[in-house]
């Protein structure tokens, strides 16, 4: 208990890691605040409206309240641990403190799966939007996969973006910022002029503000791109290892792109309702259909006639999607530093090149991208995936968080979340529920990546153990006992439930939301009593942190 605590224990001192596996501190506040914003604004805003609007009605925007709420709760656990611990790769490495080995593996495979998976999202936008010019036909078929032409095109935009990250993180830093004020401009100036050339306020009540219901309103928060809008603060913490002045600048990054994203994504979806004509969704908002809406922004746009504006969307349909896809490779291959720093992955995987760019990662970030775009070929369905996988991986903050704040209260904090005791359970309650909206058809998919990272991870730690290798990971099966309940246990939740092509619909709705939560408050209080000792957690803080020269 914090009462009986030792008196400040100190942080241990800087990482020690040679030349060949070292990242340089080259990155201010506005490069860390621009990686998390360029994460932020990336397709989701060019397809995200119209998703929601099909899916919740004018309710979406119910929808979209309650995801960046969600998201809120996320990012302000996260502030506290990004200063606390300010750590290349962190999603990744907070589980590995608080729960030893298992935890932090698991947690390390979720962190990766997203990152590696997110950029190839955006290749599928850019390809999607580009069926505006006639070069591009070929290039998807009618239902949003790729065709073979189309699958060439895309591996060679991963590659392209595998090639400005061996440019260095300064470089691509400074690109990023610049091409996000593109990306911030380019929405806020849709937002106005669609609000000054047509705004229908009866479209809000028209046909019924929620025609779906709840269902319709929550799940469009998992499958229709709400929270994969949403996503991306957490590019600050993942670059956490090249900040100048982590402590300070993490926190107001991560918050401070929360605050940007929410305000334009809520905006967009208000001007997007407001604005189309009757007759679009005359049969009713699950049908709705106009000229262009495979390009859902500029399509409207050409049909209330700002052409001008739909020209600069179909422009900026291929810089927002390509900024964010280079970040995320970017994030992708820190993770897998992190991974390896952890003992999880060979140690091969921290090398750097002269720019100390961990180079090996970024390799095996373009395989994974390309082989994502062979189960999931399609913008809507690697979003509900990806989702899931962001969630889950952020779900291990607000345990992290919980533990941290139990075994070392005492421990300086840069940014200390006021009512953090309440607010971190009630978070991992709301990335649960975020978790189960996402549907059977989705979990089922998911889970059978885990295993797949479980078979890989876990058979090189094995191997790393029994050859004793110095940096070969301690399991500490007993403080993540809770993990595989945890994940079975949501797994039935979701067959059972009520959302999801494949679920049983046995639970019935609310009965469904009050089990979800249930079971993240028992093993929220479980991993509490299970987690490791204060001294424990510092040994491997100590095997892997990573912090800045004068840190504390």
């Amino acid at each position: 208990m914090a009462s009986s605590a030792p008196p400040s224990p100190s942080l241990p001192p800087p990482d020690t890691a040679g030349p060949q596996h070292a990242l340089r501190r080259e990155v201010g506040m506005i490069g860390l605040l621009w990686a998390s914003v360029g994460a932020i604004i990336g397709s989701g805003w060019l397809f995200g409206a119209e998703k929601a609007v099909v899916a919740a009605g004018p309710a979406a925007l119910l929808s979209w309240g309650i995801g960046a709420v969600a998201i809120v709760l996320l990012a302000l656990v996260h502030a506290e641990l990004g200063g606390l611990f300010p750590v290349a790769g962190g999603t990744a490495r907070y589980p590995h403190y608080a729960f030893g080995g298992f935890a932090g593996m698991s947690f390390g495979w979720f962190s990766w799966l997203q990152a590696a998976t997110i950029a190839p999202i955006e290749v599928q936008a850019m390809i999607g939007y580009a069926r505006h010019w006639s070069w591009a036909d070929g290039l998807q078929n009618s239902n949003g996969t790729l065709t073979g032409s189309g699958l060439a095109v895309a591996a060679a935009l991963l590659a392209l973006f595998v090639a400005i990250n061996f440019l260095g993180v300064k470089w691509l830093a400074h690109t990023n910022s610049a091409a996000t004020w593109w990306k911030v401009a380019i929405p806020l100036l849709t937002i106005l002029a669609f609000a000054i050339k047509e705004f229908h306020g009866s479209n809000f009540t028209s046909q019924g503000f929620a025609p779906f219901g709840a269902r319709g309103v929550l799940s469009a928060i998992s499958t229709s791109g709400v929270i994969f809008a949403l996503l991306g603060f957490e590019q600050a913490i993942q670059w956490a290892g090249e900040s100048t002045n982590p402590r300070r600048d993490i926190p107001r990054a991560v918050l401070g792109s929360v605050l940007i994203g929410s305000v334009v994504y809520i905006l967009l979806q208000v001007v997007f309702i407001g604005s189309m004509p009757a007759s679009a969704f005359a049969g009713g908002w699950g049908a709705l259909n106009y000229p262009g809406i495979s390009g859902p922004f500029a399509g409207l746009a050409t049909l209330i006639g700002l052409g001008w504006l739909a020209t600069i969307l179909y422009l900026d349909a291929i810089i927002s999607p390509g900024g964010t896809g280079l970040i995320y490779i970017t994030s992708s291959s820190r993770i897998t530093y992190g991974l390896s720093r952890n003992g999880y992955a060979p140690q091969g995987l921290q090398a750097t090149d002269r720019r100390a760019v961990p180079w090996v990662g970024l390799i095996v970030a373009f395989v994974a991208g390309v082989l994502c775009f062979l189960p999931f070929p399609s913008w809507q369905r690697l979003v509900s995936f990806i989702t899931s996988a962001v969630v889950l991986m952020y779900a291990g903050a607000p345990l992290s968080f919980g533990v941290l704040r139990k075994r070392l209260p005492t421990v300086e904090r840069p940014y200390r979340l006021p009512i953090g005791e309440v607010i971190s359970p009630v978070a991992f309650v709301v990335a649960s529920l975020v978790i189960y909206w996402a549907g059977w058809d989705t979990l089922w998919r998911l889970g059978l990546s885990i295993l797949l990272g479980y078979l890989l991870l876990g058979s090189y730690a094995a191997y790393a153990r029994s050859k004793q290798f110095p940096n070969a990971p301690r399991m500490d099966f007993r403080a993540g006992q809770w993990l595989p309940a945890y994940l079975v246990g949501m797994g039935l939740l979701s067959w059972q439930g009520q959302f999801g092509a494949g679920a049983q619909k046995n639970i019935p709705l609310w009965w469904d939301i009050a089990l979800v939560a249930a079971l993240a408050v028992l093993v929220y209080y479980w991993a509490m009593v299970v987690s490791l000792p204060a001294e424990e957690i510092l040994r491997n803080v100590a095997d892997v942190e990573v912090v800045d020269e004068g840190g504390h």
